[in-house]
């Protein structure tokens, strides 16, 4: 199934060829959750500080479980520091 991948900011590095403009579309196997994509494309977990399917918040405890569907947009930031 197909998905889109936004990673942004320290994270953008970790996108697959063929990314534009912090997105890409990806497939995934039927099931696959957010810390699966993030492993595949070796993304820290501990990096992933916000990250929101859909515009929606999902919380670290849930990424594990959390199994994407067809369409899904997976976003995600570092940790922010500012002043």
């Amino acid at each position: 199934m197909q998905m889109t991948l936004k990673l942004f900011a320290s994270l953008a590095p970790f996108m697959p060829e063929g990314a534009k403009d912090n997105a890409v579309q990806i497939e995934v196997d039927e099931g696959t959750t957010i810390n699966q994509v993030f492993d595949r494309y070796q993304v820290p977990h501990k990096m992933a500080h916000l990250v929101l399917i859909n515009g929606i918040y999902i919380a670290p405890a849930d990424r594990a479980t959390r199994a994407l569907v067809e369409g899904d947009a997976v976003a995600a930031w570092p940790p922010v520091a500012g002043g």
